[in-house]
């Protein structure tokens, strides 16, 4: 009787658990694969266990520069997505202004549009546009749907702020400056670092609208939808597991440090 009583108030966890698990299962055999020796290219199954991967994770030079320059787009996306969006997010959270629920709304469509829509209409307006695919082409397409992520998130974060602070702030005579350094940025940054998180993951992985935009240029996921043909090398797994780890340990570190805040 005594099971069916701790099932009983223990299910909901019970379940949250297994979601969790069915969600981190191909993460796991991500990070499985990254200390596998393959039996050949088109091969997935656990053959032989090596750290050689990890030893070398650069299976070729166009693979290392694939994850270089995905890196780099993704930062600059994500410094002007981020630095955007926080600016929207406080104009929309904080001031009223003709046109803010149509802008409300608009902010929606980059996130709710197909990302093949997306792909085909930013393709057409640099072509019409005179603007050359590449790098930059790519950047100005990722900012342009991770823009509306960073909002969002960020918008969130001051919703649930409690204004008070900031008057209580104001009426020990902070100026409007000392009130947002020491009161408002030091309670949003976990808002805006969740969206700088999120906005380069976006980034990083894309490859639909990257796909449209690249030209020449070539990102990690185009790396490996191409050697997809000739059997991806076991180093891909090693580079997706390092990324996960990355995102993981500076979660981890942003969570630690808002404790430490809270409760000093």
């Amino acid at each position: 009787m005594s099971i069916w009583r701790w099932l009983a108030r223990h299910w909901v966890m019970g379940l949250a658990l297994l979601v969790l698990g069915y969600l981190f299962l191909p993460i796991a055999v991500v990070a499985a694969l990254s200390v596998n020796r393959p039996a050949h290219r088109l091969s997935y199954d656990f053959h032989e266990f090596t750290f050689d991967n990890w030893r070398n994770p650069c299976a070729t030079s166009e693979m290392c520069e694939a994850v270089l320059r995905s890196v780099q787009i993704g930062f600059v996306a994500t410094v002007v997505a981020t630095t955007l969006g926080t600016l929207m997010a406080f104009a929309l959270a904080r001031h009223r202004f003709r046109g803010r629920s149509g802008l409300n709304v608009l902010i929606f469509l980059p996130m709710a549009a197909p990302e093949l829509v997306m792909g085909t209409s930013l393709l057409a307006l640099f072509v019409a546009g005179g603007v050359p695919l590449g790098f930059w082409a790519i950047v100005v397409a990722h900012v342009m749907f991770c823009l509306s992520f960073v909002v969002v998130t960020v918008k969130a974060r001051l919703a649930g702020m409690d204004r008070r602070l900031e008057e209580a702030a104001m009426d020990l005579y902070a100026s409007e400056w000392q009130t947002f350094r020491r009161i408002t940025l030091p309670l949003v940054l976990p808002g805006i670092v969740a969206a700088a998180l999120l906005a380069f993951s976006l980034s990083f992985d894309d490859f639909i609208i990257t796909n449209f935009n690249s030209g020449t240029t070539v990102t990690f996921p185009m790396y490996v939808w191409g050697a997809a043909q000739r059997g991806i090398p076991p180093q891909v797994n090693v580079i997706g597991t390092a990324m996960f780890l990355i995102a993981l340990l500076l979660v981890l570190t942003s969570t630690l440090r808002g404790r430490r805040l809270r409760n000093p």
